[in-house]
């Protein structure tokens, strides 16, 4: 069976009530029934839900937790020896695989390349195999196809000297001890009989596989999943295997659900009108595209969802700070019932700073805070230093930048995706902050003048040191409660009473690297989860500029022309 759930249509309540239902039936034993999903948090979710059913003794997991617990079960029999250590961050190894190299990388550097490692394992590409498919990925700064490989080599080879497997080579290993031995994968499949599968959109060729040697010659499959919510391509997750199911399985029974449970027909009214503007390419057929699931809110009216545009970043970020402090002070909204949202980790640090001057709590998921990151202590470092040798005279939005270019700071946001991107996304904070200051001391210079009042000395590096510190003070405020702070891709399968969606602009949303049509249609995928994230109040934002007075237009988001037309609605700030 394939069930193409939409946001919002209680695809968990109908997994589980289905296992339930099977079970109470006699059709299903628990202990042989396997749920499957991508997160702990999901499966310890479905776990007690089940309870709740009266289903215990399911085994509801992850794809690596439920491998794992074969592979360690099976080792001495099927391999023998003594089980590997397993590498939980790739960092130190990668770092060892490029000086090998010779080549130069640094942190963000690293967690990039572990992320272009995890992909082609996941997509099955193996050192020897991959290089034919790297020519259309967004490799890290300044890694070549070449380089890629021979790192991938490097780093393959360090982990049999030592006798060490990661995440992807438990999945990996799992599948080989099944494929490989016949009497071991009839034991699996007689423990296992019935499978469902979660969050099906967001599978990879590897755990494809992997599902597919569970199963062996079997049909008892249930698959949950909807093609709209596929956010993940880049770590190698694809829809391909949801919208070839019936093709695969034939006679499988296809069942939509499109009741939204969540969301007022307002905030279901614009997701649906995002989905409608989608395209399928020239070649698309019924197993690489289908027409999206068309959302029927069941909450009735809510309220009219709001869009702000105003001058630069920084000014962006305090006026959600403001509709947020309205939201507490006003309507009641609990803090936990708040989030903003936005495309990559970078962009929280001015959102951080904005909530804290106002004191609002908040927390943020999915990244480190904006001052616990390496980047940002870096920079910190380099200004307090550089602050020593100035003597108030110097243009300090340049003299900040000259100050932050050797730690990545450029003008231009990289193409690239990834940490690096992040790690600029960190320091062009810095640098709005302080086009900020400086635009808001020469304006209180000049009312001052006017005045006759007793007028404030120009903008120093030392009183950027100083804003800085006090920001962090602020930040390391212990949080009980507070607003959630996440990217879009954090945000999926979370929900909240409002949602600010901000950053809404022409190179972040979509985002600069996202060039070909296939990337697009993922970056209005990702705009339309963090749309159905919102119950009842929803906000769009975005800025003219990066920084205070800043020079040229930025676009708003395109995909915001093809839900509200018309800009009637639009307010500038």
């Amino acid at each position: 069976m394939r069930v193409l759930a939409g946001a919002g249509t209680g695809k968990t309540r109908a997994i589980t009530h289905r296992i339930a239902y099977g079970i109470a039936c006699g059709k299903y034993v628990p202990q042989r029934v396997m749920a499957l999903t991508f997160t702990t948090r999901a499966a310890e979710e479905m776990r007690l839900r089940l309870r709740s059913l009266g289903a215990v003794g399911v085994q509801t997991r992850t794809f690596h937790s439920a491998a794992l617990r074969q592979l360690r079960y099976f080792w001495p029999s099927a391999i023998g020896g003594s089980f590997p250590d397993i590498v939980k961050h790739k960092a130190g190894l990668i770092t060892e695989a490029a000086q090998r190299l010779r080549m130069s990388v640094d942190r963000a550097l690293v967690r990039d390349i572990a992320a272009e490692i995890e992909w082609a394992k996941v997509s099955l590409f193996t050192p020897d195999t991959l290089t034919p498919h790297l020519h259309q990925r967004n490799l890290p700064s300044g890694i070549t196809p070449q380089n890629m490989v021979r790192l991938f080599r490097s780093y393959e080879d360090l982990k049999d000297e030592r006798n060490l497997i990661d995440f992807e080579d438990v999945l990996l290993l799992t599948v080989g001890i099944i494929e490989d031995d016949d009497a071991l994968a009839a034991t699996i499949r007689e423990q296992y009989r019935h499978f469902v599968v979660d969050e099906y959109q967001d599978v990879s060729p590897l755990q494809q596989r992997l599902l597919d040697a569970w199963l062996g010659e079997r049909d008892d499959l249930c698959v949950v999943g909807d093609a709209s919510q596929t956010i993940y391509s880049f770590t190698g997750a694809t829809s391909r295997h949801l919208l070839e199911f019936p093709r695969r399985y034939r006679g499988a029974h296809t069942v939509r659900l499109t009741r939204d449970y969540r969301s007022h027909s307002q905030v279901v009214e614009l997701a649906n009108r995002l989905l409608a503007a989608r395209r399928p390419r020239p070649d698309s057929t019924e197993f690489s595209w289908a027409p999206p699931l068309k959302l029927i809110s069941q909450r009735g009216p809510g309220v009219e969802s709001q869009w702000f545009g105003y001058t630069d970043d920084e000014r962006e970020a305090e006026g959600i700070a403001e509709q947020i402090q309205d939201l507490l002070e006003k309507d009641g909204v609990p803090a936990s019932e708040i989030a903003v949202l936005f495309r990559t980790n970078g962009q929280s640090g001015l959102l951080e700073a904005a909530l804290a001057d106002r004191g609002i709590p908040y927390q943020l998921r999915g990244a480190e805070q904006f001052f616990d990151r390496p980047e940002i202590k870096q920079a910190m470092l380099a200004l307090r230093a550089s602050a020593k040798s100035t003597d108030g005279s110097e243009n300090v939005p340049r003299y900040v930048r000259e100050v932050l270019e050797p730690l990545g700071y450029t003008e231009k946001a990289p193409q690239s995706a990834g940490a690096v991107r992040q790690k600029w996304e960190s320091l062009a904070a810095i640098v709005s902050m302080v086009d900020h200051l400086e635009a808001t001391r020469i304006e209180d210079i000049t009312q001052a003048e006017a005045a006759g009042a007793p007028v404030p000395h120009r903008l120093t590096v030392h009183d950027v040191v100083a804003t800085l510190a006090h920001r962090l003070a602020t930040q390391d405020a212990p949080v009980m409660e507070g607003v959630t702070l996440a990217s879009l891709h954090s945000a999926k399968g979370l929900e909240w009473e409002a949602v600010f969606l901000c950053g809404l602009n022409e190179g972040l949303m979509p985002i600069t690297f996202a060039q070909t049509s296939d990337e697009i249609d993922e970056e209005r995928r990702l705009l339309y989860v963090g749309i159905t994230r919102a119950r009842k109040y929803l906000w769009f934002t975005w800025s003219d500029s990066r920084t205070a007075g800043g020079r040229g237009k930025r676009r708003r988001s395109r995909f915001l022309d093809d839900i509200d037309p018309s800009r009637q609605s639009s307010r500038h700030s």
